[in-house]
């Protein structure tokens, strides 16, 4: 019988028990912030490491919703992954080729990040870069795949921070929010004007370089029509107001919005609180209950004060934001700030009881209630009718001669929410609405920030990806104005000055 040698097996297990712990035990980027003597000495000597350890621990990686990592032999961790992506942004580097050999020459974020490393005795970090690392086909793939919910929860811990943060210093987040979207341009040829596509702008015709991408409107203009003279404009119509010499003039794309919810505290800056990315042909109020409902969960109150768009003109808007500030009797109510958007039909005004007056100043009484069912928002809408000709018709004649007089004189039909009589009723002229729809440039300033992040024009095809890119946007928003609170309080700079 031959004998069997356990010197080999022997060798290999001494090996792996003189390894230094700092290979197999590794603590999270939040645990190692805060105590940063446990860092490797490789890890401690690089200054890049140091500085997005700075800038990543303060995120709760400690509660990070990881996966299972027991059932594969050697599987990236989520965490991983995140805070690499974090870094490829902050580098702004287009590509996870170009992140991959950013992590090759800084080996130390390797560890630092979490990946699985390979040990290598003659390296002088201890274990080999290139095999500890997925390839950049791999990093691609897992942005893709990474779940939405555990981006979501690192947002939601860079808000907690901020709100940390700035509580020392008399400052709530979310007393005022504005919400706001914008347009990403899809990576494909259909967006290349310099491409020469059939029915550029069918949206039956899927580009196959996006699957996932849809067409839309960012903005629309007029443009004088072909082969009319300026000096021989007919009048303009008051129905639809706009010069019979012009046509409408659309710039279209194929590609997706980021709905995004943002607070601006003077003297501090900007943070993002809510963010979601959906197909562009999604309309503007369709990210209004989502984003709201994870502003709300976050915050831990409703906001009283928002700033909207024309495009946000809806009923459910105004009466959401229509909360009383206080538990007082005659507490004054929030609202939203948002332009009244013209729609037909003259702007309604309302007797004291609450019913809408015609144009010749006459309550219109209500004749039937019904359920609507075809909008976004289900509700019940109410039929207002001439008061001279219902309930009984009487002698007298309409006192403007309103042009539906001969067909049984006007009508209007308006949701039974008290939000669509704020709609009319706000005042728009008052200083207070103009302080509050200010807060606008809030959303402003966060979009420009995330366009310099590359959030306009991602070098992705797949609207997974696309979404989870662009939460990593504002996480590092947020994470770099908490850094800039930071920095501000070091330098003695804790309390904003007194306003002149």
């Amino acid at each position: 019988m031959a004998s069997i040698s356990i010197v080999p097996w022997f060798g290999r297990l001494t090996q792996w028990v003189r390894r230094p712990a700092w290979l197999w035990a590794r603590p999270d980027l939040h645990t190692l912030g805060a105590n940063p003597a446990w860092l490797p000495p490789f890890v401690r000597a690089s200054t890049v490491a140091l500085r997005y350890l700075d800038l990543l621990s303060p995120l709760a990686w400690d509660h990070f919703p990881e996966r299972n990592l027991a059932w594969q032999p050697a599987p990236v961790p989520y965490a991983a992954l995140a805070a690499a992506y974090l870094i490829k942004l902050d580098q702004q580097l287009v590509s996870m080729g170009r992140l991959r050999q950013y992590l090759l020459d800084n080996p130390a974020l390797i560890w630092l990040c979490g990946f699985p490393v390979q040990p290598a005795p003659g390296h002088p970090c201890g274990f080999a870069p290139d095999a500890s690392l997925p390839t950049a086909r791999h990093l691609t793939r897992m942005l893709r795949e990474l779940p939405a919910d555990t981006l979501q929860f690192l947002l939601a811990s860079s808000i907690a921070l901020l709100e940390a943060e700035l509580a020392p210093c008399g400052v709530r987040l979310g007393e005022c929010v504005s919400v706001d979207t914008k347009h990403i341009v899809a990576w494909v040829k259909e967006n290349n004007p310099k491409a020469y596509v059939s029915d550029r702008y069918d949206k039956t015709r899927q580009p196959k370089g996006d699957p996932d991408c849809k067409l839309g409107c960012k903005r629309r203009h007029n443009r004088r029509a072909p082969g009319t003279d300026a000096q021989t404009t007919p009048p303009t119509p008051a129905h639809n107001p706009r010069a019979a010499n012009t046509v409408a003039v659309g710039e279209f794309y194929w590609g997706y919005a980021s709905g995004v919810v943002a607070t601006k505290v003077p003297d501090w800056g900007e943070f993002v609180l809510a963010e979601l990315t959906q197909p562009f042909n999604q309309p503007d109020v369709s990210y209004f209950e989502p984003l709201l409902t994870a502003t709300e969960q976050r915050l831990g109150f409703r906001p009283p004060y928002a700033a909207f768009d024309a495009a946000f003109d809806a009923f459910y808007i105004y009466e959401y934001f229509d909360q009383p500030l206080n538990t007082a009797p005659d507490a004054p109510h929030g609202f939203a700030a948002i332009p009244f958007s013209e729609r037909g039909g003259h702007k309604l005004r309302f007797a004291s009881d609450g019913r809408p007056l015609c144009q010749a100043d006459l309550p219109m009484p209500p004749r039937y209630t019904f359920h609507n069912k075809t909008t976004r928002v289900e509700h019940d809408r109410t039929r207002y009718v001439c008061p001279l000709r219902w309930p009984e018709p009487t002698a007298e004649t309409c006192p403007v001669s309103h042009k539906q007089w001969p067909k049984g004189g006007c009508t209007t039909t308006l949701p039974t929410s008290r939000g669509a009589r704020l709609r009319y009723q706000l005042d728009r002229e008052s200083q207070t609405y103009k302080d509050v729809y200010k807060q606008r440039t809030a959303t402003e300033r966060i979009n420009s920030q995330a366009v310099e992040l590359g959030i306009e024009r991602p070098h992705l095809r797949n609207g997974q990806a696309i979404a989870r890119l662009n939460t990593l946007i504002y996480i590092l928003i947020n994470l770099r104005a908490l850094q800039r609170i930071r920095q501000r309080k070091a330098n003695g700079g804790g309390v904003p000055p007194e306003p002149a």
